[in-house]
């Protein structure tokens, strides 16, 4: 190849890449608008967590903090909502006001029969109830009008002994109970033996819809233990 020859290839290649640069931070630029905008957003998750798993495990770290002792006390919790979440279609959005409003004590108070841990309630205000475009006191009524919008199957509501089934087991169980609820619309997610979460996709009018992304997430082990609640 002459020295002429390289030159062109030198500068076509160097336009090329210049072209792919601009490209992807055009891209690059439409995503960020959109990432971490209040309000912007696609959809909801809210994720009920299984507190006697929750317990089960922070015991096992030799966690006792706080948020440990408020929710794994004398009250015999079973599924408690761990947050609802804004969701793109592909990933989410987070901490999306820095430093966050501050959460209203009272407001805080009002969700612990949901959410039995201080902790827990500051931290989802910071890093997804920002996210949601609604004041404190509107995103903390959205959780609970969701969380009421969700029949918690009877077998699941006082379990006495240790449970073992199959994530497909909770699954049916959840959309038998659920009209609307499909298992496009629900995952279910487990630690290396135990029942995690149970989550659930809702529109923002709190409707069941479709997800792929988090259906993809579920567990996919045969089986998980359901340990039983608190003074079972």
């Amino acid at each position: 190849m002459t020295c002429g020859s390289w030159m062109r290839v030198s500068r076509t290649v160097a336009v090329l890449a210049v072209s792919a640069l601009m490209l992807f931070a055009g891209r690059a630029s439409a995503e960020d608008h959109r990432q971490n905008a209040p309000g912007a957003f696609d959809f909801y998750v809210l994720s009920l967590s299984w507190s006697p798993s929750f317990c089960a495990a922070a015991a096992e770290r030799g966690h006792t903090g706080r948020s440990q002792q408020a929710q794994c006390g004398g009250r015999p919790f079973s599924f408690v909502v761990h947050g609802l979440w804004p969701q793109y279609e592909h990933g989410f959005p987070d901490y999306c006001q820095r430093p966050s409003p501050r959460l209203d004590h009272r407001i805080m108070t009002s969700m612990l029969d949901l959410m039995p841990a201080p902790g827990l309630i500051y931290n989802e205000w910071d890093k997804h109830g920002t996210c949601s475009g609604l004041g404190a006191r509107a995103y903390f009524e959205t959780i609970r009008k969701a969380r009421a919008a969700v029949k918690i199957p009877a077998e699941f509501l006082d379990l006495t002994a240790p449970k073992t089934i199959a994530p497909d087991a909770i699954e049916n169980a959840f959309i038998r109970d659920n009209p609307g609820l499909s298992h496009a619309a629900i995952a279910v997610i487990c630690d290396r033996t135990r029942l995690s979460e149970v989550r659930l996709c809702m529109n923002k009018n709190l409707q069941f819809r479709a997800c792929e992304e988090i259906d993809r997430r579920a567990c996919r082990r045969n089986q998980v233990v359901m340990p039983p609640v608190r003074g079972g």
